[in-house]
Formats: C-alpha cells, sequence, structure tokens
C-alpha cells in the first residue's frame, strides 16, 4: 500500500514537470521559426497576388525587418500603387498614403481590417509574434516529411491575451522551416490558413518562396476549394544586412527606400 501511495506521489508531481517542458519545447520550436524566417534582419522584394473568382490584383513589396516585432513595407509597383508603405514597430502600425501625403496610426478598431486588400490582416502583421508571447503551446504529434520531422503545435490563447484567435495549428519543420499555420475562431472553428510551397535555397538557407493565404470554405472547411486566396511570391530575399534604426521611423514611410 505504501509503495502505491508513493508511486502516486511520484506521478503526481511528475505531471506539472512534463507538461511544463513539452510547453517549453513546444515555444521552443515556433520561436526558432520566427527567428530563422526572419533573421537578424532581412530586406526583401515580394510579388503579391490577391486573386478573387472575377478580379486579380498584382503588386511588387520591398521589406525590410529587424528583430521579430519591427518592418516595414513600401509598394513599388505598380505606379499608381507606388509609395504606399506600412509601418510596424511592435504591436503598432502606421500607413502612409502619398497621394495624400499623410502617416495614418492604425486603431485598434481597424487591426482586423485587411492589410492593403488582401487575405492578410493589419493584426497578423503587428502582431507577428504574438503566437509566441500570447499563447501556450502543446506538440499535438511529430510526422516525417521528404526526410524532415515535422512539428504539428496547437496553440491556445493565455488567459486574457489581447488576441483575436481562439486556436492556432502550427506545422513547423525541423530546421525551422514554417509549412502551415491554421487560424480558428473563438469556437474553434476554421477560419483561414496559410501554407508554404516551393522551398529552395534563398539568402543562403532553406525558404518557402510562396506564400499562399486561403480563406477557410465554411461549406466544405476546407482552403483548396476557395478560389479567394492571397499569393506571396519571393523574388529576392537577403537576411542579416546592416540596417540603420533610422530605417523603422515614420518619416521613413514618406521616403523612397532603397
Amino acid at each position: 500500500m505504501k509503495k502505491s501511495v508513493s508511486l502516486i506521489l511520484m506521478i503526481s508531481l511528475m505531471l506539472p514537470v512534463t507538461a511544463m517542458a513539452e510547453e517549453t519545447e513546444a515555444r521552443a520550436v515556433i520561436a526558432r521559426a520566427w527567428d530563422y524566417m526572419r533573421g537578424k534582419t532581412s530586406v526583401s522584394t515580394v510579388h503579391m497576388t490577391v486573386h478573387r473568382p472575377d478580379w486579380e490584383r498584382k503588386t511588387t513589396i520591398k521589406a525590410w525587418t529587424k528583430g521579430r516585432e519591427n518592418s516595414i513595407f513600401q509598394i513599388i509597383a505598380p505606379k499608381k500603387d507606388k509609395g504606399n508603405g506600412t509601418l510596424k514597430l511592435g504591436k503598432k502600425m502606421w500607413s502612409y498614403n502619398p497621394k495624400i501625403n499623410r502617416v495614418i496610426k492604425i486603431p485598434p478598431s481597424m487591426m482586423s481590417q485587411s492589410w492593403m486588400g488582401s487575405d492578410f490582416s493589419n493584426n497578423d502583421l503587428s502582431k507577428a509574434d504574438s503566437v509566441i508571447m500570447d499563447y501556450s503551446h502543446e506538440i499535438l504529434y511529430t510526422e516525417t516529411r521528404k526526410g524532415f520531422k515535422i512539428y504539428v503545435i496547437k496553440a491556445l490563447p493565455k488567459p486574457d491575451a489581447p488576441v483575436i484567435w481562439g486556436m492556432q495549428m502550427l506545422k513547423i519543420r525541423e530546421d525551422g522551416v514554417l509549412l502551415e499555420q491554421a487560424f480558428h475562431d473563438e469556437d474553434l472553428e476554421p477560419v483561414k490558413v496559410m501554407r508554404t510551397q516551393n522551398i529552395v535555397n534563398m539568402g543562403g538557407r532553406p525558404f518557402p518562396a510562396k506564400w499562399i493565404m486561403q480563406t477557410i470554405d465554411a461549406e466544405t472547411e476546407d482552403a483548396g476549394t476557395n478560389e479567394e486566396y492571397t499569393l506571396l511570391e519571393y523574388q529576392d530575399l537577403k537576411f542579416d544586412v546592416p540596417l540603420k534604426n533610422g530605417r523603422f521611423k515614420i518619416n521613413a514611410l514618406k521616403k523612397p527606400m532603397r
């Protein structure tokens, strides 16, 4: 009897430690992926295609990032949209429209709105690292794909976390490449999913050249049947490029950048 009680007590004491270790490992996998995909700094040129059943719009964007939180985007084509920009500092965002020569701080009420008419929201950009900081994590299982170990991770919001998603599901390759990120509402129903494709050598490391964000079709519960999507295609990418702090200032939005 004493041995049984001791065994039960030992197991009960080990459970919280095991759960904490699993949470730490899952969080470390996500953090490593975010750092891998952004580097200390990055400079990229990306073609963005917003596709709808009856129309399509193409835009070319130059992007600079520093760490996990700071980034600035500027449209360089087409000519009619050239100069439009977005600055992200931490969780704050500003947009610039050269036609009215005005910088506007994006209020919390507009964070869920579309970014540049795409399937990405302002919130997706402003809280790029939110899945690390504002969620608890669990590795559901691992699988092997093309010789790589793949982590399948569930992320649930921490109590009182300032987030709009009720759950996120991620698939991350062991080397840090993000393969999939699915967003679920408060009822844990899938809303949209981002998948990466065409992993090639870019910036000196394996990197997905294509990123596609699609909303989930409510009837089929599948993004593949939805004709609405946003496709990002990386044309050029460099990591760990020296960038001055002045690059990430509000005034920088008004200047053509190279």
